[in-house]
């Protein structure tokens, strides 16, 4: 099958040893900082964090993004191979990946997906991405010469991979870890010749697949694509970029909720009159987790309301526009807040769902923040309507759980052409 209208092919992935699977296996590389990251490693040797943030092996002041701290990634990387610690598989294969996480199960199929469907859109997006942090995700896969950060892909409703997941996931697995987060991370090898096959078959027929999470590494590994393509000696392994690939059914977005730093120069009491043109308000003794679109939470003054939009206000044919992010962008932040950039505007911060309503409160509670906001979750059919319509979310508009794993399986390219 050409590169224009192959999805996704199998490859021979990079695993660590059964034995050390718990030891390897980490957090991605962008949920935990630098500081984080070092105390998380106290006295885990083979964490796969010394890969994805060396900073950690290097003086606490170091730039994360000095070349020092990636040619420490690639020695790190190299010394696990190297003690057999991880090891590739002969050939290349496809593998079941399931996450779980108290009563939510998700499981999906590790391949690596085209870049050519990702430039032409047949991968399609629904975030802009930063230079700098494109260029970082280069740099980590020029030292190593590997994909270690998978990409989150979700795609349409299969019942057909359902059932073929389901029966090789009745098999033994090659891996099956529960992390210090209490998430389960089980990985099974699918190298059966038909199974591959019919794997192939029903992928490569779909009509899209859509980025949940990890445009910055999608984006990065087109960029070492172009780069490398037509070198001599470069292959095509490159023009591959490791995924996870779930149902979209199953993938999991939680609230991603927003606190305010002052109220513009509002009083409370001028603040919620000036809400009230706008949203019907409901005060509430408990907190308000809205459970339908057009509704959101809002924690002042140590009281909870609950906020529905007026019916006339919603922007319901907008993909974009009528994502409750961007309603509340739209009727507050903006007009009564003054918050216009959501990216570089400080007064604003952003909570994702796992922390839980109680980290609202605290945050206001404490006098740091003056309100807060608690979000319907973004759903998958919405972030699959902008994507298919070409534009972009808002930003921190949706929170995946559970995270995958970094170091469960990579992606080893083609030896780096001269």
């Amino acid at each position: 099958m050409s590169l224009a209208r192959c999805l996704i092919r199998p490859f021979a992935g990079l695993r660590p040893r059964p034995a050390d699977a718990a030891a390897v296996l980490a957090p991605p590389y962008d949920v935990l900082s630098s500081a984080e990251a070092r105390q998380a490693v106290v006295g885990k040797p083979l964490s796969f964090l010394h890969v994805s943030k060396a900073e950690i092996d290097l003086p606490v002041d170091i730039d994360p993004h000095s070349p020092a701290v990636y040619a420490r990634s690639a020695e790190n990387f190299r010394r696990m191979i190297d003690a057999g610690i991880l090891r590739r598989d002969p050939r290349p294969c496809y593998y079941a990946y399931r996450l779980v996480m108290s009563e939510h199960v998700q499981t999906g199929l590790v391949a690596v997906a085209s870049v050519a469907a990702y430039d032409s859109n047949r991968i399609r997006k629904h975030e802009f991405t930063r230079p700098d942090k494109e260029d970082d995700r280069v740099h980590q896969i020029e030292a190593l010469n590997a994909q270690t950060g998978p990409v989150l892909l979700a795609h349409p409703d299969s019942s057909d991979a359902e059932r073929l997941l389901a029966l090789v996931t009745e098999n033994d697995a090659v891996a099956d870890v529960t992390a210090d987060d209490g998430i389960r991370h089980t990985l099974w090898a699918i190298d059966a010749p038909a199974w591959i096959a019919r794997i192939g078959e029903i992928f490569n027929a779909m009509p899209n697949l859509y980025i949940a999470d990890g445009h910055h590494r999608s984006a990065a590994a087109s960029r070492v694509a172009a780069a490398r393509r037509g070198r001599s000696g470069a292959g095509d392994s490159a023009e591959y970029f490791l995924s996870v690939i779930f149902p979209a059914s199953q993938v999991q977005i939680m609230d991603y909720n927003r606190v305010v730093r002052d109220l513009g120069g509002l009083s409370e009491a001028a603040f919620l009159t000036a809400v009230g043109d706008r949203y019907a308000i409901r005060p509430s003794v408990v907190p308000v987790r809205p459970m339908n679109s057009g509704v959101c939470g809002m924690y002042l003054g140590g009281r909870w309301y609950e906020l529905t939009i007026r019916p006339d206000l919603l922007q319901a044919s907008d993909p974009v526009r009528r994502l409750d992010v961007s309603t509340l962008a739209e009727q507050i932040l903006a007009p009564l807040l003054g918050i216009e950039d959501l990216r570089r505007d400080t007064r604003i911060d952003f909570v994702g769902g796992m922390r839980g309503l109680s980290e609202l409160e605290r945050r206001v509670d404490s006098g740091e923040m003056a309100v807060a906001f608690a979000m319907y979750p973004t759903q998958m059919s919405d972030l699959m309507a902008v994507a298919d319509a070409g534009q972009v979310m808002p930003p921190k508009s949706t929170w995946f759980e559970p995270k995958l794993a970094d170091g469960l399986v990579s992606h080893l390219l083609d030896p780096a052409p001269g």
